[in-house]
């Protein structure tokens, strides 16, 4: 007999479109509601700013399910759509038009936004940020092969926009804090690494060094840095992290602590409600704390074991993070989840960029990230999920059959 039951997914995003087909896979035969701000349908963030900044991919490569998936599902897709209030204790939420939609089960994917400058000049015509696909489609019509692309911030969209920037021929600068690209995340040896590639793709790197002000008549001249550089620039992208977006968790009462809070089954402090993807402060049961994490892995398997649990399945989300990302000709996946670590150790030569990095907290491997060497990323998995302090010699010596450091060597 069919269900009455009504479950709505705030955010239709990639987890918020696999909790839905994840729902309709499990047998659901209530009534779904994909509810999206953004024009167009549920879509994967990452060629974003690499295959289809450039040009090289069209939307349809990005996107999650064809566009005839949701009608054929009877999900109910509504884009343009923005949830205005959510009435936790009354299972309702409200959309910007008045209209309310009661829910008996909720799923916020409300995802991330962008963290905005606040320097003198952030406002001005050619300060961008890469978020959606509207901001890629606007990004890819302003840069040509004539532009002065400044890039501040060298994280992961940072690093990548400057890549497809160059490779789209315009003149780039990046502009970072650290001493190298990706510090926080890679640490200095692998952050090296993408320095020296960069550098060799004919960027222009400023490190341990900040934005003082972005100066032009109507739109950017030029921006200044804080050691008196100044770099001229009809273009600047900002990537200097995000934001989780939880206004409406927040205004309802969820509990929140980096994102909105929620256990290993990815349900939040009030009953019916779960959030999964950017926004997903989760408990991890490998690590014994709560992770979020920004990651397209995250979206895209935390989207389905939050439906499960919709359905009241009661599945645990405990995947080893991991993502990727591909800039010029390097290609890589990390694997893990490394707050701290003591060392960093090399198999392979990462001069040659062709290598396994290592990341060993106490002896143990607590990630890895394999450099233009592929089909790797599940032992670094199970290395990773073994716990044990491993033989360093071993591990770094390319001899050595990898899998074979899963298991604990005796004597």
């Amino acid at each position: 007999m069919a269900t009455s039951r009504t479950f709505v997914i705030v955010g239709a995003s990639l987890a918020g479109a696999k909790a839905a087909e994840t729902l309709r896979t499990e047998g659901f035969d209530g009534r779904v509601i994909l509810l999206g701000e953004e024009a167009s349908r549920p879509y994967e963030r990452p060629p974003l700013s690499k295959t289809y900044l450039r040009g090289e991919a069209e939307f349809g490569a990005a996107a999650v399910h064809e566009d005839t998936y949701y009608a054929a599902n009877d999900i109910e897709l509504r884009t343009s759509t923005t949830v205005t209030a959510l009435d936790a204790q009354g299972s309702e939420v409200t959309l910007a038009s008045g209209e309310a939609i009661a829910y008996d089960r909720l799923l916020l994917a409300t995802g991330a936004v962008p963290r905005r400058i606040t320097v003198p000049g952030a406002e001005l015509a050619g300060v961008r940020y890469l978020r959606s696909v509207a901001d890629a489609d606007e990004l890819r019509r302003n840069v040509t092969a004539s532009s002065r692309v400044a890039v501040i911030g060298a994280g992961w969209i940072g690093t990548e926009v400057a890549a497809s920037a160059s490779q789209l021929g315009a003149s780039v600068a990046v502009v970072e804090h650290g001493s190298v690209p990706l510090e926080r995340v890679l640490g200095l040896e692998v952050g090296t690494v993408y320095r020296d590639l960069h550098a060799d793709h004919g960027i222009d790197l400023h490190f341990g060094v900040g934005v003082d002000s972005i100066r032009g008549r109507e739109a950017v001249e030029e921006v200044r840095l804080t050691d008196g550089t100044v770099l001229p620039a009809d273009l600047v992208v900002v990537g200097v992290g995000v934001m989780p977006r939880t206004e409406l968790a927040e205004a309802a009462g969820l509990a929140l602590d980096n994102g909105i809070v929620v256990d290993e089954h990815l349900a939040t402090s009030t009953p019916g409600v779960y959030a999964a993807g950017d926004v997903a402060n989760a408990f991890h049961p490998l690590y014994r704390k709560s992770v979020r994490l920004e990651h397209w892995s995250a979206a895209l398997n935390q989207g389905p074991v939050a439906a499960r649990n919709m359905l009241g399945e009661l599945t645990v989300y405990d995947k080893v993070p991991y993502f990727f990302s591909d800039q010029y000709d390097f290609g890589m996946e990390y694997t893990g989840f490394a707050p701290e670590w003591d060392e960093v150790v090399f198999r392979g030569d990462p001069t040659a960029r062709e290598f396994i990095a290592f990341w060993l907290y106490h002896g143990r491997v607590v990630a890895g990230m394999n450099a233009n060497i592929w089909d790797v990323a599940d032992t670094i998995e199970a290395l990773i999920r073994a716990d044990h302090a491993v033989d360093r010699e071993r591990l770094i010596d390319t001899k050595v059959d990898l899998s074979s450091l899963v298991t604990p060597s005796r004597g």
